[in-house]
């Protein structure tokens, strides 16, 4: 249960990837009092200081201001992936509830909110060297994850014009894993019956190395500590988030063995897009797109102001959730069930 004393602090998509991260860390700070994790379905698990609240973003029925009421901070994660065949679904639950979570913060009163954003809102930008938060966030169009994240960008910049007293941060984290969240993230991008176990070393001979798909990395308890850092301090504005070195076909390579053989972006997007059109790769073809436009990340104002590293290589990151995806590994949440296959 909750304590009287210290932060308070509300977590919305508590039971995911970076959200059982969150709210691990924060539960762990002596410096909070509690926190309340809000997610549509309660889960089994549940550390020191946390409570729980069932929450529906999408539904617009929910309390939220209620449940905001005395809160020190709001830290905003709850994200729908799928189904990336019904962008106007993904949209409710995104950017309308998102807004919903905006709007809550200040008829509550709540001093902070910290917003996930991601390196996906980021404009196209340079693979050769890495741009700062000044970079334009309008996203790449066609892919509905990166409209919804600029879309947001824009009605943060309002609320912040409209709500000077309110503390924003705004996370863009690069892509997040972690050994807990293999399970979860091959259902959204590799689909429900993609084996884990089959992704080995000695079952890749080759490795596509497609112009332009070179991207960061983090750890998902990396991105929390962040986060952790973010309501504790006293920072406003964006912050990148990511671990060295960037991920490409020659890295991947040499982690697995595996020789990088060239191949068209036209090829590969094809392919993908004939898969996402039969139903069988959840991972849209505009997805694809997007990736391979992404800017590297500059995290000095993280370093600087956040006093933020990351504790690991992207190098260390992809190696463990590579052996959770072998063991279909999970976490006691329904986000994160384990689950080699099906």
């Amino acid at each position: 249960m909750s304590s009287g004393t210290g932060l308070r602090v509300v977590v919305t998509g508590a039971t995911g990837n970076v959200g059982t991260s969150v709210v691990r860390l924060l539960s762990e700070d002596p410096d909070v009092g509690s926190v309340l994790g809000l997610a549509r379905r309660l889960p089994e698990w549940s550390p020191p200081k946390t409570d729980w609240a069932a929450v529906d973003l999408a539904s617009g029925r929910s309390d939220l201001a209620g449940e905001f009421s005395g809160a020190d901070a709001v830290v905003h994660l709850a994200w729908a992936f799928q189904p990336t065949h019904d962008p106007a679904t993904t949209w409710r639950t995104n950017v309308l509830g998102s807004m919903r979570v905006f709007e809550a913060v200040a008829a509550a009163g709540v001093p902070a909110l910290v917003h996930a954003s991601s390196v996906g809102a980021y404009s196209p930008g340079p693979k050769d060297h890495a741009v700062d938060e000044s970079w334009p966030t309008h996203g790449w169009p066609d892919a509905a994850y990166c409209r919804e994240k600029a879309y947001l960008e824009r009605a943060l910049d309002i609320f912040e014009r409209d709500h000077p007293g309110t503390r924003v941060v705004r996370m863009r984290p690069a892509f997040l894993f972690k050994r807990a969240s293999a399970s979860e993230q091959r259902r959204i991008f590799g689909g429900r019956f993609l084996p884990g176990p089959l992704v080995r070393p000695e079952l890749l001979p080759f490795l596509p190395d497609i112009p332009g798909l070179r991207m960061q990395a983090l750890h998902t308890d990396d991105a929390a500590n962040a986060y952790r850092l973010a309501v504790r301090s006293d920072v406003r504005g964006a912050f990148n988030l990511a671990a060295d070195p960037p991920v490409d076909a020659g890295l991947l390579g040499e982690m697995l063995g595996a020789r990088p053989v060239r191949l068209p972006r036209a090829a590969a997007r094809s392919a993908i897009a004939a898969a996402w059109g039969l139903h069988l790769l959840p991972a849209s073809p505009h997805l694809f797109d997007a990736v391979l436009r992404l800017p590297l990340m500059d995290c000095t104002r993280a370093r600087t102001e956040l006093g933020w590293r990351p504790q690991r290589t992207a190098t260390e990151v992809l190696e463990e959730f590579l052996q959770g995806l072998q063991q279909g590994a999970g976490a006691r949440t329904e986000p994160l069930r384990g689950r080699k296959a099906g």
